[in-house]
């Protein structure tokens, strides 16, 4: 595995299981950007505040976790893409609504642009409004 390919793992893994910012970092230049085509990540333009928003979905789904599908990498570009499954149900507070029991299964894709050896740009691809309202967040 090339080393881009290990820092692309050890992001995901560490930003997919909630670590945040402070373990998310070492895998990422200080302003790393970020996007996503999303309402519930409109705001959101860096990779810090990506993994902190991850951190603090946590709250309101403690049994949060992933099924890592696929992962590969573009030599030419010098890009990742990892595609996975995250899971969990609404069982704690600090969604927009009261624990409504309701799981979620979603769909997502990193792809993540390297630059001397660490992340530099990410782009999520999810279509948020089918897990909120899976989790009955959302009509």
């Amino acid at each position: 595995m090339s080393a881009i390919l290990d820092t692309a793992t050890g992001f995901f893994h560490a930003c997919e299981s909630g670590k945040g910012w402070d373990i998310c970092r070492k895998y990422c230049h200080p302003d790393a950007g970020f996007s996503s085509q999303t309402v519930s990540l409109a705001d959101i333009a860096t990779l810090e505040g990506y993994t902190e928003w991850m951190k603090n979905l946590y709250t309101p789904i403690p049994d949060a976790r992933y099924e890592l599908c696929h992962l590969g990498m573009d030599n030419e570009r010098g890009s990742v893409a990892v595609y996975a499954i995250f899971h969990g149900r609404h069982t704690g507070p600090g969604g927009p609504v009261a624990p409504t029991g309701k799981v979620v299964a979603a769909d997502y894709v990193y792809v993540m642009e390297f630059e001397g050896g660490k992340i530099r740009y990410m782009t999520k691809i999810w279509n948020d409004i089918i897990s909120l309202q899976q989790l009955g967040w959302a009509p």
